[in-house]
């Protein structure tokens, strides 16, 4: 069902256009179906009440495997997802896909995946519990090759692509049926809010300290502080590994 609400929301952003500052756009949906196929088969199923909500692909994970926070190793080791991965229409030089055959690490990746093998110690009992999910499933990028995440488009591209992911969240929701939708950082939350905030009934919104380098605070010890924020927010943690 996952898969299908991703079809149409595949659909309805092949009319968007976008412009300069923007020069590629790459949809990991179409070329790394398969892996994405794959995380969607072993884990949308599992009954999560919770559902934590990433922004968009980074360009060194789900852009590489087509699984949110994607980190290469942790996607083959931990998850057991390996698959052949495709190229985007229209690639950028200095922004290659590879698959899993990159060595770049995704820094967020491993350290979400890492914290979710070294506290659960299997996939399975993880995604019992949580749902690793996009807003925006698409990647932007300039003339440089610098990613520019969906926030920094401009104005009125941004509305659009905004109101196609806002009603790909709602379908995605109404057929997970999460107790709780947590965003990973501030504007995944935002966005959650917008969404989901009409739906009756509505899940609860919260938040989790994201874990990019880019951010002091999770550079400091990112799985101790997300782990008292999704504890807070009434998250099913287990005993974790014994």
């Amino acid at each position: 069902m996952i898969q299908s609400i991703l079809d149409r929301l595949t659909e309805r952003l092949a009319a968007l256009r976008f412009s300069e500052p923007v020069t590629h756009v790459y949809n990991p949906l179409i070329y790394a179906r398969q892996p994405l196929g794959l995380y969607l088969e072993k884990y949308a199923g599992l009954g999560a009440p919770s559902l934590l909500l990433g922004m968009n692909p980074g360009p060194w994970g789900m852009a590489q495997t087509g699984v949110p926070f994607g980190a290469i190793p942790q996607v083959r080791d931990f998850l057991g997802i390996e698959a052949e991965v495709g190229k985007p229409e229209h690639e950028h030089p200095k922004r290659p896909i590879e698959g899993f055959r990159c060595t770049r690490q995704e820094v967020s990746g491993k350290r979400l995946w890492g914290w979710a093998e070294d506290h659960y110690g299997s996939p399975e009992a993880f995604f019992k519990r949580i749902f690793v999910h996009n807003y925006c499933p698409l990647i932007f990028l300039e003339a440089s090759g610098r990613n520019l995440t969906p926030d920094k488009i401009k104005a009125a591209e941004r509305r659009p692509l905004l109101e196609v992911c806002d009603l790909a969240l709602r379908e995605a929701v109404e057929a997970l049926r999460p107790e709780r939708v947590i965003g990973v950082g501030g504007w995944a939350t935002k966005r959650a809010r917008a969404a989901l905030g009409a739906m009756e009934p509505a899940p609860e919104i919260g938040t989790v300290l994201h874990p990019s380098p880019a951010s002091p605070a999770a550079n400091r010890g990112w799985a101790p502080q997300a782990v008292a924020q999704l504890a807070d927010l009434g998250v099913d943690l287990g005993a974790g590994r014994s």
